[in-house]
């Protein structure tokens, strides 16, 4: 099965809501929506987001990397394809992961496997992701938790900003008046370790499960230094785009779990291999995304199933922020309030 053409589109869906964080915020999910063809009319779609805050790539970038390695792929096997993906390495991690989705999607078709089969899946209960709670003020963050359980969403990632003060009093509020949900902290970089220190002093009587990237993403050594000071386990994510960066955190112990997300590693293929290193080395993970549109939300979850010995939270709400369904949905998965399952 040979590739006879790779085309990409601008695609964008309306969220809800505002979603806010310490580093940007959207109105839109915007993506890159890219097709892959092969002879016999079989094709197959991966997609990338812009996000430039944290891998450098906006729409344009992504866009100028598709057309600049295109060409390069026509006429090659999906097995080529994937040998030379390997070799591209002045691209970013975002189009890498784009192609790659839809190479392994082509993969699976050609060795006629579900994706199920194709990844090994053995459990198919229902997974629950984490729901955002966007920054905002401390009672427009109460409310939108709060309407979050109500509507059964009882993982709250908790979006925070460099305020500690606002930071803590958000948490408590929360954590008084929506006591069963499960609380995942994110403060996306923005805060140094004398402020983190403080936020973990001042929420130690609560029952917070993690803390995601409270420091720089370079900031490993102090990183280290944190996790051996919090009583709450710490999550690195915007420290670790690689199996190398893992491995790093993992042997110099910068944190406690892994925020594992497909636009930061390059795809499938090398989401698998950090999985892998999770399995072995017993490392707890999150299988994250950024906001996403459904392709590359959907190879995301089929990772979760497969892996869901290794990964302890899933936060995989892009279609749960969505305003409407959209038209070129995958029909392989459902939402319903945070439980996702398979079709």
């Amino acid at each position: 099965m040979k590739i006879i053409s790779i085309e990409h589109s601008i695609e964008k869906i309306a969220l809800k809501t505002p979603f806010k964080t310490a580093l940007r915020t959207a109105w839109d999910v915007e993506f890159v929506r890219v097709c892959v063809r092969c002879e016999g009319g079989v094709f197959a779609y991966g997609e990338a987001p812009a996000t430039k805050a944290i891998t450098g790539e906006g729409l344009e970038e992504i866009v100028a990397s598709l057309e600049k390695v295109a060409g390069l792929f026509i006429g090659k096997s999906i097995g080529e394809a994937f040998v030379l993906l390997d070799t591209l390495s002045d691209i970013g991690s975002s189009t890498i992961a784009a192609l790659d989705i839809a190479f392994v999607l082509l993969d699976a078709l050609q060795k006629k496997q579900t994706l199920f089969e194709y990844f090994g899946t053995q459990n198919k209960e229902a997974l629950k992701s984490a729901i955002t709670i966007s920054l905002n003020s401390s009672q427009e963050m109460l409310c939108d938790a709060k309407k979050a359980y109500e509507e059964g969403m009882d993982i709250l990632k908790i979006k925070l900003g460099a305020d500690i003060s606002h930071a803590t009093k958000v948490v408590h509020r929360i954590a008084k008046e929506v006591p069963k949900a499960v609380l995942l902290i994110d403060a996306n970089q923005a805060w140094d370790v004398e402020g983190s220190r403080k936020f973990i002093d001042a929420i130690r009587s609560l029952d917070v499960a993690l803390i995601e990237q409270p420091l720089g993403a370079k900031e490993r050594e102090e990183m280290a230094e944190l996790t051996r000071y919090s009583s709450v386990p710490i999550l690195a994510d915007e420290s670790v785009f690689t199996l190398e960066d893992m491995r790093y955190v993992v042997e110099h112990r910068c944190a406690d779990m892994i925020n594992i997300k497909l636009m930061k590693c390059g795809g499938i293929r090398k989401a698998r291999e950090m999985l892998e290193y999770a399995r072995s080395n017993k490392i707890k993970c999150m299988m994250g995304s950024m906001l996403e549109g459904p392709n590359s939300i959907r190879a995301a979850i089929h990772l979760s199933f497969a892996y869901r010995d290794v990964i302890t939270f899933v936060d995989l709400d892009s279609p749960m922020l969505y305003k409407q369904s959209h038209e070129n949905m995958p029909q392989d998965f459902i939402y319903k309030g945070n439980c996702i399952g398979i079709i």
